[in-house]
């Protein structure tokens, strides 16, 4: 993550470094010159709004660092940024709110680019039993919740193994990124109690699961919106769990016909 403080060719160089491309490979790949890069980078040339924009989409950068860079070059954001709850979102608040009610019994949370919850379907309920009401108040991070011994570790019996796989999602995100709020989220569920034996993964299983007590397993699916032009919309993702077994399966529709 970036800020508007700095020059526009240092967060160009930032970003450049951050994808591991030389100059030359971003002049390749924006078909201009490396010394024009080079010069873009150093201060020696300003770059125009356009270039800005086509430097970024070859850089892969986000939307809201995208308006960060287009600040620190002296234009005006390219990007919009709504709530859900604005106008121009309704079709896309309609469409999540489907999507939850679907796959109801089964799980499914929307959350921001902090893994903080924005919405959840019922299902999110089977989680949060018996997690401690401070981790339940908005915002209420899904990650920090899973992993916390108050939230539902505990209740995970295969936590080492689900911790690895959560931190080394984390630690991608933040290499993509450079988030300093996701580096400090990092730091604070790496410091949570848990048993990194159990890190190695079943060569059985083709996903990670998480193991609930109870003998319930889930898998897990994000999705994401395609081509988003609009910041909230962009860093939004609907993480939905599946049962892992026919057990699984059967015990939650058991449940939400109120059988034990």
């Amino acid at each position: 993550m970036t800020t508007t403080e700095q020059p526009v060719g240092v967060l160009l160089r930032q970003w450049r470094e951050r994808r591991r491309l030389s100059q030359l490979d971003l002049a390749s790949r924006t078909e201009v010159s490396a010394r024009h890069v080079s010069f873009l980078e150093t201060g020696r040339s300003r770059p125009t709004k356009a270039m800005l924009l086509r430097l970024s989409e070859q850089l892969e950068i986000p939307l809201r660092e995208r308006n960060s860079l287009l600040l620190a070059g002296g234009f005006a954001p390219a990007y919009p940024q709504h709530t859900l709850h604005d106008v121009p979102m309704a079709a896309v608040s309609d469409a999540i709110g489907m999507i939850l009610a679907a796959h109801s019994p089964y799980p499914a949370v929307v959350v921001d680019r902090h893994w903080n919850m924005v919405d959840g379907n019922d299902g999110v309920a089977l989680f949060t039993v018996g997690c401690s009401a401070q981790l339940l108040e908005p915002p209420v991070n899904v990650l920090r919740l899973s992993l916390h011994p108050d939230g539902m570790a505990s209740r995970i019996t295969n936590l080492g193994q689900w911790r690895a796989h959560i931190l080394d999602r984390l630690a991608h995100q933040i290499a993509a990124s450079g988030d300093p709020e996701l580096v400090a989220l990092q730091r604070e569920l790496s410091e949570y109690p848990g048993d990194d034996a159990d890190r190695v993964h079943d060569t059985r299983s083709l996903v990670v699961p998480l193991k609930f007590e109870g003998d319930l397993s889930f898998f897990s699916t994000t999705t994401v919106f395609g081509t988003p032009l609009d910041v909230t919309l962009s860093e939004l993702a609907i993480e939905a769990f599946y049962p892992a077994d026919a057990a699984t399966a059967t015990a939650i529709r058991s449940l939400r016909n109120g059988q034990t």
